[in-house]
């Protein structure tokens, strides 16, 4: 519709930007410049177009709202305020300090209305683009053409530093390719990082790149007054239905400051004197801090109202999108909640003593095979490297856009290309989208290459599932550039992360079983490309609980630990000392995190005092 500017846009807008000084002056740390160089695009945004209901932050078809350049959330916490979300002044005033609701950078989980955890820059585009692809794949698994249930749109604010980042390279790469039109992203082009300006070391032309990404790229060259372009840009932005759109905002850092446009607004807060001069300059009293206008209140309450009118009207299509499909109400319903559908656990392969040896990556494809009919919240993918993954369940589709003719947006397949963190960052979105459980598969030794997003996964609590093959050196001629050494030891320490080792059959499904109840634990399942034998001893409800003997002795001289395809080695060397008298014990520990959430007894039942204990892994 055409923009129609009102009274108290102004008054808003600079209502923002003096919270914005006053918030990050109280922490006396912080970023005031790009929160009040934004401010504009905020407003304009949060009052025209997004579509959220703050009584209710988590309405499934909401629009989701990434702020990238997180270390800016002062922003994002005074737009949560003012639209009614639970933070109040007081959390405004308690900025950056322990405890607080609104810590230094947005953390998902912690404050009401964030989306993803962001601050550790370009992660948080990543996330914008897994949260479009979620929607995309939703909305094309559930809409029908008489019930557009699910149309929601992802909105992310950006920044100089993001677009400098391998990661958001990465995802923007691929988000055009798949011609996410639900995606509109506003670049904050304020010239301005910490070091200065961006000439310093960011010259290439961002417009030029996106193009040649395949995105539609838009532009606004006043965005500190403009708003009539502001919002006429996003307007134009949620028409193209094929392409992912970028905006590129020209706004001046610190907007109304002394020194505005300069990096002394980037990363410090302002000093008193100038606090006072800006809100002099905006017709606010120079003494009052923290001051948000009645009217301002009441146009965000109004906007607040729209989103709760618009969830209702959501709620009332969603009962009778029930009437006539039962059957995709019931499986929606389930896949919001984060339910896993009745008996799905039944499908898990049990293997026996007996059977052959079969390398560990060979097992996961078996239990995605099985698993996948019945849970088609599974949505998997590769860094290209599907054929020695083996992460590809026979005769699924690809997502894909159907004008590629490769696939289709129903499809449950991401080939994600060479793009090991876009991948771990992107899984990160599709999780937070909600209904989805996102996993992607590379080498073990190349989730390195995604460790941000792995760190980030665990931390937000994240249901994500790496599956990591090749995890030791046998893995084959590839030599020591494609070994993992450190690798175990650096994911085994990243807390809330499981980390999986399974050394058969038994222990794969384990491993799966408990990563697809983890709720809020990401996990990291490592797999040989070696063939390894079924062991004695090995069953799925012995090794999910993390570590079980595989091998008893009583009176023991030496218990081994160990994990992946080492255990059946540890247990051939049980074999030969005991031939010379050395009674040994072998421990099977696949998962350290799991085991230590045992009870005492068990652990100690496990791990016994009594004889010397000795890890063994073939990492050195």
């Amino acid at each position: 519709m055409p923009f129609t500017q009102q009274a108290v846009d102004e008054t808003a807008i600079n209502t923002i930007r003096t919270l914005a000084a006053d918030v990050v002056a109280g922490a006396n740390s912080g970023h005031p410049g790009a929160p009040m160089g934004l401010a504009p695009a905020a407003h304009i945004l949060w009052t025209r177009f997004l579509n959220a209901n703050p009584k209710s932050s988590k309405w499934y078809n909401r629009d989701r709202f990434v702020l990238s350049n997180g270390h800016a959330c002062a922003l994002q916490y005074i737009m949560l305020h003012l639209l009614g979300y639970k933070l109040s002044m007081d959390d405004l005033k308690a900025f950056r300090q322990v405890d607080s609701l609104t810590p230094g950078h947005p953390e998902y989980h912690h404050t009401d209305g964030i989306e993803v955890t962001t601050g550790p820059l370009g992660q948080g585009f990543a996330n914008a683009v897994g949260l479009a692809i979620a929607q995309a794949h939703m909305a094309a698994v559930y809409n029908k053409p008489d019930f557009p249930i699910i149309d929601n749109y992802i909105y992310m604010f950006t920044g100089d530093g993001c677009l400098m980042e391998g990661v958001a390279s990465e995802a923007a790469s691929l988000a055009g390719h798949l011609q996410l039109g639900n995606l509109i992203c506003v670049y904050d082009d304020n010239h301005i990082s910490i070091d200065g300006d961006t000439a310093v070391a960011f010259t290439e032309n961002v417009e030029q790149r996106f193009l040649a990404y395949g995105w539609q790229v838009l532009h606004v060259d006043d965005g500190d007054t403009n708003l009539e372009a502001i919002s006429n840009a996003i307007e134009e932005a949620k028409k193209e239905k094929n392409k992912p759109t970028i905006i590129r905002l020209r706004t001046i850092i610190g907007y109304g400051s002394k020194q505005q446009g300069t990096h002394g607004v980037h990363g410090s807060p302002l000093k008193a004197d100038d606090i006072e001069q800006v809100k002099a300059k905006f017709g606010f009293d120079p003494k009052k801090k923290y001051f948000v206008p009645e009217e301002v209140y009441a146009t965000y309450a109004k906007a607040a109202e729209w989103g709760a009118k618009m969830e209702a009207a959501w709620e009332e299509g969603l009962v009778e999108y029930g009437k006539k499909y039962p059957n995709e109400h019931a499986e929606l319903c389930r896949r919001i909640k984060g339910e896993l559908p009745e008996g799905w656990e039944q499908k898990l392969p049990v293997y026996k003593p007996t059977d052959s040896a079969v390398a560990s990556r060979k097992l996961s494809e078996t239990v995605l095979t099985a698993l996948t009919p019945s849970l088609p919240e599974l949505m998997g993918g590769s860094a290209d490297l599907t054929g020695s993954n083996l992460t590809k369940v026979p005769k699924s589709v690809d997502f894909q856009p159907e004008s590629t003719g490769l696939g289709t947006y129903k499809g449950i397949y991401i080939r994600y290309g060479v793009r090991e963190h876009g991948m771990g960052a992107i899984m990160n979105g599709l999780a937070a989208y909600g209904g989805i459980i996102p996993f992607g598969g590379t080498f073990l030794n190349f989730v390195s290459y995604g460790a941000g997003a792995v760190r980030l996964s665990a931390l937000s609590g994240h249901q994500v599932i790496w599956v990591a093959t090749h995890d030791s050196i046998g893995l084959g001629e590839d030599g020591p550039t494609h070994q993992p050494i450190e690798t175990a030891a650096h994911f085994r320490a990243v807390p809330n992360l499981h980390f999986w080792r399974p050394a058969d059959g038994n222990e794969t499904s384990a491993a799966y079983l408990v990563a697809l109840k983890a709720r809020t634990t990401p996990s990291i399942i490592s797999l040989s490309r070696q063939n390894l034998p079924q062991l004695e001893n090995s069953t799925i409800e012995h090794a999910v609980k993390g570590g079980y003997v595989v091998h008893e002795v009583e009176g023991e001289a030496l218990t081994i630990v160990s994990t992946g395809s080492e255990v059946s080695i540890a247990v051939e060397a049980a074999g030969i000392l005991a031939e010379g008298g050395i009674k040994t014990r072998v421990v099977s520990l696949p998962c350290w995190r799991v085991f230590d959430s045992q009870s005492e007894e068990y652990k100690l039942s496990i791990l016994r005092s009594g004889a010397p204990i000795l890890s063994v892994e073939a990492y050195a």
